[in-house]
């Protein structure tokens, strides 16, 4: 296809598409936010009028889910507005939207995998402005564009929950490490090969909802457990309750999502996410 703009390239999923591009089909055009501001319509206009793309890829995103409890408009200002004035001017200019939301967007009190058309009912603000960027397209509908929730989201770049368990495993002779919050690790690199996958064949007329995560389900405390094991760190791992680690945001205590519409509708295999922390640990491993 045509060539492809892709926001907040310097994230997690950003980095991971652009490592992947080379290989795929397609001309990229990868814009951190000192390229192109998305909470700035007139700028956003301005540079598509001088950069024409065929789709955009939007993983620019406010993540900050504690810190956005004391700073909720600027939150909504990238989570919300930014994404409504990007789902219109994909309209006007009859461009490809792929856009990525969260498991946040749910309260946790389902005992099942959520659906894409379970209700959602977010518990912290950093959900609700996700939530509300994710209706805003949905108005706006700006054709064969898709809405794609993830979880747990890590990579060899970047913080995340990875490369700060190797830190404190190193550092530490134990750590304390929820075991009431449940959910999937999702490898960011397998969410980027995903969606460059998708984007071509994209051909609908409403804006689609779907959930890609990998396959699997744990806790935050298993999820570090086997990051010490893979990686042969004699750190201890101590299951704890949320209560000894109260935060500004509150957090889902379930937010497993179900893949099966996905999954039919792209004939894709998601890998299991022990195994996609296997392929991140040798990746990390690799560069030291």
């Amino acid at each position: 296809m045509g060539k492809i703009l892709v926001t907040g390239v310097s994230g997690q999923l950003g980095t991971e598409i652009k490592k992947l591009s080379v290989s795929y089909k397609g001309d990229f055009l990868f814009a951190d936010r000192a390229a192109l501001d998305i909470t700035d319509g007139d700028k956003v206009k301005q540079f598509l009028g001088r950069h024409p793309v065929e789709a955009v890829i939007n993983s620019a995103a406010y993540t900050a889910v504690d810190k956005a409890e004391s700073e909720p408009e600027m939150a909504k200002q990238v989570n919300c507005k930014a994404v409504e004035m990007l789902a219109g001017v994909c309209v006007s200019h009859n461009l490809k939207l792929v856009h990525l939301s969260t498991d946040y967007v749910f309260d946790g009190k389902n005992h099942r995998p959520y659906k894409e058309n379970d209700p959602a009912a977010p518990v912290n603000v950093y959900g609700k402005t996700k939530w509300e960027g994710e209706e805003a397209i949905r108005s706006i509908n700006p054709g064969n564009s898709v809405i794609i929730r993830t979880s747990w989201l890590y990579s060899s770049q970047g913080n995340n929950f990875v490369k700060t368990m190797l830190r404190l495993g190193a550092e530490k002779e134990e750590v304390r490490v929820i075991d009431d919050q449940v959910g999937t690790p999702t490898y960011a690199g397998d969410l980027a090969a995903a969606v460059l996958d998708i984007l071509p064949g994209l051909n609908h007329k409403n804006v689609k909802t779907y959930h890609y995560t990998n396959e699997g389900v744990c806790t935050w405390f298993d999820f570090a457990k086997a990051i010490m094991e893979y990686e042969g760190l004699p750190c201890k791992v101590t299951p704890v309750p949320s209560s000894e680690y109260p935060t500004p945001a509150q957090r889902p205590s379930y937010s497993v999502l179900s893949k099966q519409t996905f999954k039919k509708d792209f004939k894709m295999t998601i890998p299991h996410w022990r195994d996609s922390l296997k392929k991140c640990l040798r990746e990390i491993d690799s560069k030291l």
